[in-house]
C-alpha cells in the first residue's frame, strides 16, 4: 500500500461510515479493485478517525449525554427517575445509547467468526448493500415522522439498536439501519440520523479497542501511510456528517437507496466478470 492508496481509502471510509451506503462493503469492494491487501491494523485505525470525527462534531451533545447519565442516576436514589426522563430529553438520549448499544455489543462477541467471514464474500456483500438499498426505499416512504428526542421510549432504544446489531453484517449500512429503524418508528429524520450518529460512538469504540492490538502490529507499514489514512478518514468522515445532516433536513434517502441498489449489482457484475475477486 501506499501514500495514494491511504488516502483513497481514508476517504472512502470517513465519507462512508456516516452516509447511508455501507462502509464495510466499500472496504471490500474498493481494496479488491485497487489490489489492496487485506490490513486490519489499517482497517482498525480508519475507524479510530471516523471515530475522532464523530466524537468532535457532537462534543457538545456527548458532555450533555455523559452529565444527564449521572444526573438520572442521582434522581433513581432520590426516586426520580420516571420524571427526570419525562422532562428532560437529554436523559432519554443518555439511556436510548446504553440501551441500544447492547444488540450490537451481543452480536459482535457471539457471532464475531462468523461475520468475519462475510468479508471475504464479494456476492453476500454485495446483496447485503442491495438490501440496504430497499430498506432505505421503504423508509422513506414511511408514514407520519414527527417524533423527536424527547419521545424515545425503551422500545425505540431496543428496534434501532438491534437494526444497529444487524448492520455488523457487512454490506448493511449501519446509519442506513438505524436511520430507517428510526423513520418506521416514527421519527423526524434530523432526530433519526443525529440519535443514529451518537449511537455510533460506543460502536466504533467498542471495535476499536477490541483490535488495538493489531494497530502496533500494523505500523510496518510505515507511519506516514497510517498518518494519511487516519487523517483523511477523520477529516472526511466530519464533513460526511455535516452535509447529510443539512441534505436530510429537506430532502428524502432515495439517491442513496439508488446507490446502494446500483452499487450492488455493479459489484455483482464484476465478481462473476473475475474483476471484483
Amino acid at each position: 500500500m501506499n501514500i495514494l492508496e491511504a488516502l483513497i481509502l481514508g476517504i472512502v471510509q470517513g465519507l462512508t461510515e456516516f452516509l447511508p451506503v455501507s462502509s464495510s462493503a466499500h472496504l471490500v469492494f474498493v481494496p479488491a479493485l485497487l489490489r489492496v491487501p487485506p490490513n486490519v491494523a489499517f482497517d482498525v485505525l480508519l475507524h479510530a478517525g471516523t471515530l475522532l470525527a464523530v466524537t468532535g462534531y457532537f462534543w457538545r451533545d456527548i458532555l450533555a449525554v455523559i452529565g444527564a447519565f449521572f444526573s438520572s442516576l442521582a434522581d433513581l436514589f432520590k426516586g426520580d427517575f420516571r420524571r427526570g426522563l419525562k422532562e428532560e430529553p437529554s436523559k432519554r438520549l443518555a439511556w436510548f445509547i446504553i440501551v441500544g448499544s447492547i444488540p450490537a455489543a451481543a452480536f459482535g462477541l457471539l457471532f464475531k467468526g462468523f461475520i468475519e467471514g462475510l468479508f471475504s464474500s464479494v456476492p453476500t456483500v454485495a446483496l447485503f448493500l442491495i438490501g440496504t438499498g430497499v430498506l432505505l426505499w421503504f423508509a422513506d416512504k414511511a408514514g407520519c415522522r414527527d417524533r423527536t428526542a424527547k419521545d424515545i421510549t425503551l422500545r425505540d432504544s431496543l428496534a434501532i439498536g438491534l437494526a444497529q446489531a444487524a448492520a455488523i453484517a457487512p454490506g448493511i449500512s449501519r446509519s442506513g439501519a438505524t436511520i430507517a429503524a428510526g423513520l418506521f418508528r416514527g421519527f423526524e429524520r434530523e432526530t433519526a440520523a443525529r440519535a443514529s450518529f451518537l449511537l455510533s460512538i460506543p460502536a466504533i469504540l467498542g471495535a476499536t479497542i477490541l483490535h488495538i492490538k493489531d494497530i502496533s502490529a500494523g505500523f510496518q507499514l510505515g507511519g506516514g501511510i497510517f498518518v494519511a489514512g487516519f487523517i483523511s478518514s477523520a477529516l472526511c468522515g466530519w464533513l460526511a456528517i455535516r452535509l447529510f445532516l443539512k441534505f436530510i433536513r429537506t430532502r428524502s434517502l432515495r439517491p442513496f437507496a439508488w446507490y446502494c441498489g446500483l452499487a450492488g449489482a455493479a459489484a455483482l457484475a464484476l465478481h462473476f466478470l473475475g474483476i471484483l475477486a
